[in-house]
C-alpha cells in the first residue's frame, strides 16, 4: 500500500462546483437567485453540507444571497468571469501544499534540494486547468484549448 495520496477534488469542492453550475445556468436564463434547497435537489447533494459551503462561497465574494420568499444564491459575477480555481480556493484554500506549507515555502537539502520546483510545477499545472476554465466554459461544453487537448489524450483517462 503507497502511503502518499493522490490530488484530491475534496467532496466538499466538487459540491462546490456543481452548485456553482447550476447558478451559472440560473444567471443566463434569468431565473433569479436558487435556494439551498434547490441546489441540493437538482445536483442530489446533502442540503447541509451545501448551506456550509455556499458560506464559504459567499465569504469568497462568488455568490451572494438574497433573503425572502423568492431569495437564494446568485452569482456575483458573470459565468466567465469566475474560474475554476477561484471555487476551489474558496472552499478547501490553496490548489497545491506540501505538508501545509505552499510549494514555493518548501526547502530541502540533499538530494532533494531541487524538489520545490516540482511542487511549484504541480501547482502550475493545477492553475493552468483550474483558473484557465471558467464555469460558462464547463456550462457550455467548450473547455479552453489546452485542457480539451489534455483531456483529449487517452493516456489522461488511464489511472496509474
Amino acid at each position: 500500500m503507497r502511503d502518499n495520496a493522490p490530488v484530491d477534488i475534496s467532496a466538499r469542492t466538487e459540491y462546490a462546483v456543481r452548485a456553482m453550475l447550476i447558478l451559472a445556468e440560473a444567471a443566463t436564463t434569468g431565473a433569479g437567485p436558487v435556494s439551498v434547497e434547490t441546489l441540493a435537489f437538482r445536483q442530489t447533494l446533502p442540503r447541509k453540507f451545501l448551506e456550509a459551503i455556499a458560506a464559504d462561497l459567499k465569504t469568497a465574494g462568488l455568490v451572494k444571497s438574497t433573503r425572502g420568499a423568492r431569495g437564494g444564491y446568485s452569482l456575483t459575477r458573470e459565468a466567465r468571469d469566475i474560474s475554476l480555481g477561484d471555487v476551489f480556493r474558496a472552499v478547501d484554500g490553496p490548489l497545491a501544499e506540501v505538508r501545509g506549507l505552499r510549494p514555493h515555502e518548501t526547502q530541502y537539502e540533499g538530494v532533494a534540494e531541487h524538489l520545490p520546483t516540482v511542487w511549484v510545477a504541480v501547482r502550475a499545472s493545477l492553475r493552468a486547468v483550474l483558473d484557465e476554465t471558467s464555469l460558462a466554459d464547463v456550462l457550455g461544453g467548450q473547455l479552453p484549448r489546452r485542457v480539451a487537448e489534455m483531456a483529449a489524450d487517452p493516456d489522461a483517462w488511464v489511472s496509474r
